[in-house]
């Protein structure tokens, strides 16, 4: 995933405090929320502080990022953003509570609007599994049987020599077979100024990019939970030659091991990424792996184990 800038306003967050309802912030936690416009359906992702009320949220694309003109009063919350679109654009999103179900609306200023539908997020607190199947080849590497496209008409994806290459930036491919809990070995060859990403389930994603220094901080750069989790150890860059992760994905508790090294060791990732393909998180989901950023990655011996 790209790093795309929406605009720090953490000053007019202090600027304009959260108005807080006396009887308690119904909003408080982490919501799935779908937003569906005339153009299509896609997911969102929504945190409220029950601290202090203060709202950050994933987009249809981009990582996570706070919002400003906060209002949170009983049942009613309010509050902009920034979104990426093609370009940023202004976003006002409205929503109301009744028990456990969000409902609303989201304008941008281009004029499109959003009927916003949310739930609680899924606690996911699942037990690390105390044994695990044979991994299983989930990439021939002979052709893209068991795979699929985003968008056939801009799909550039082939498979060649046990290798499955992006020719150039286009669809995003994912598995047809879709998974729970698992543990993914994926081998990748990312070119200097490579951009890409494996998305567990479909819905976090594992960075992967070669893009100039200084173009993505930690929580956006090689190896990264976009957004969310930082690698804890430093890897040098290794643009044109093949690497690997091992991803343990329970629940949402993730650990990444990079050529070897453990750089995310059984963190909680808090909710979906930029480019999820849902936001139904208790369900199974794909690998997916992106491919509309750039073109040249390659990707190769793809397993997953299953809990035994």
């Amino acid at each position: 995933m790209k790093q795309l800038y929406l605009l720090p306003v953490l000053a007019a967050v202090v600027l304009l405090p959260v108005l807080l309802s006396k009887s308690g912030q119904p909003f408080a936690g982490r919501w799935d929320l779908t937003i569906t416009t005339p153009q299509g359906i896609y997911p969102s992702w929504m945190e409220v502080s029950d601290k202090d009320g203060s709202v950050r949220v994933v987009g249809r694309v981009a990582s996570v990022h706070p919002v400003i003109d906060t209002k949170l009063e009983g049942s009613h919350l309010s509050f902009s953003s920034k979104e990426w679109f093609g370009k940023q654009i202004d976003v006002h999103w409205d929503m109301t509570i009744a028990g456990s179900k969000i409902t609303g609306t989201q304008k941008r200023a281009d004029g499109v609007e959003g009927q916003i539908s949310g739930v609680p997020q899924p606690p996911l607190g699942r037990k690390l599994p105390v044994a695990w199947n044979a991994p299983e080849m989930v990439f021939n590497g002979k052709d893209l049987a068991g795979w699929e496209p985003d968008d056939a008409a801009t799909n550039h994806w082939k498979a060649q020599d046990g290798e499955l290459i992006n020719e150039q930036a286009g669809a995003n491919i994912h598995t047809r077979r879709k998974f729970q809990d698992y543990r993914l070995h994926i081998e990748y060859n990312c070119p200097q100024d490579g951009n890409s990403g494996v998305y567990m389930r479909g819905r976090y994603e594992v960075q992967v990019e070669y893009e100039p220094t200084g173009t993505n901080d930690p929580f956006r750069s090689m190896g990264s939970i976009y957004g969310f989790i930082a690698p804890s150890v430093a890897i040098s860059k290794r643009p044109g030659q093949w690497e690997s992760y091992d991803v343990t994905l329970v629940g949402r508790t993730v650990t990444v091991v990079r050529n070897g090294v453990v750089t995310i060791n059984n963190q909680e990732i808090p909710g979906i990424t930029g480019g999820a393909i849902d936001s139904r998180e208790a369900e199974p989901g794909p690998i997916y792996i992106q491919g509309d950023h750039t073109g040249g990655m390659k990707y190769r011996n793809i397993t997953v184990s299953i809990p035994h």
